[in-house]
């Protein structure tokens, strides 16, 4: 596929008119990702989509959107208008989406993908490399695991066991950080349910979806602090 019409196949996510697109720098990257992707599948089974064009609207396209709302870059610059250091952790990764799309959108961030299955997190070591990206920590271990409120921003993107995940996500966002799921809208009420005491946006809806959302929230500050 050419590097134009992965860039075609993207553009509903993005916002070019406010600086929000990508390089050709990284619309190669995204090809070389497709490709590791498609060879690992024959493997291990990373997605169950297959269709090239399909896996560009679906996985990297959403993860770009919810990249460009987290982490939005200057209008007159081509450097994302974030903190150097800015802390970000992709619970069950899976595939790498959303983090590894975030990180090629917002290459300052400092990237942990947390993945306990040992072939994925393999999988994510070799893409890693192959779009030499650094600042990047591969967890195989459970997000349980891990010390509590050490992120500025933890996503969540289609993991199992959705009920009982959510909390262990959000013990993972320090004060005043940000929780970023990528859910279906029916989802949407089981997650201020779950976490009532998190302070919720409205949803954005994914383009080019009937169902799918990005919600944020944000973790109180203690009072007293």
């Amino acid at each position: 596929m050419t590097l134009a019409r992965i860039a075609e196949l993207l553009q509903p996510f993005l916002d070019p008119a406010n600086g929000q697109q990508l390089t050709s720098n990284d619309l190669q990257n995204i090809s070389t990702y497709i490709d590791i992707l498609q060879r690992w599948n024959f493997r291990i089974n990373l997605t169950a989509i297959r269709d090239e064009e399909q896996i560009i609207t679906r996985h990297f396209g959403e993860s770009l959107f919810a990249a460009r709302h987290l982490f939005p870059k200057s209008s007159v610059s081509s450097v994302p208008s974030v903190v150097k250091d800015f802390e970000v952790a992709d619970v069950g990764s899976g595939a790498g989406f959303p983090g590894v799309p975030m990180k090629l959108w917002s290459p300052t961030i400092s990237l942990t993908l947390i993945e306990s299955n040992q072939k994925k997190a393999t999988f994510l070591r070799e893409v890693a490399r192959a779009l030499t990206l650094t600042d990047i920590n591969i967890q195989t271990t459970r997000a349980e695991t891990l010390p509590p409120h050490a992120f500025d921003v933890v996503t969540l993107r289609a993991v199992e066991r959705f009920e009982s995940i959510l909390p262990v996500a959000a013990n993972l966002v320090r004060a005043a950080g940000s929780l970023a799921l990528l859910i279906g809208c029916a989802q949407e009420p089981q997650a201020r349910l779950i976490l009532p005491s998190l302070l919720w946006s409205h949803p954005i809806p994914i383009p080019n979806s009937r169902s799918r959302i990005l919600l944020l929230a944000e973790s109180p500050i203690p009072s007293g602090t």
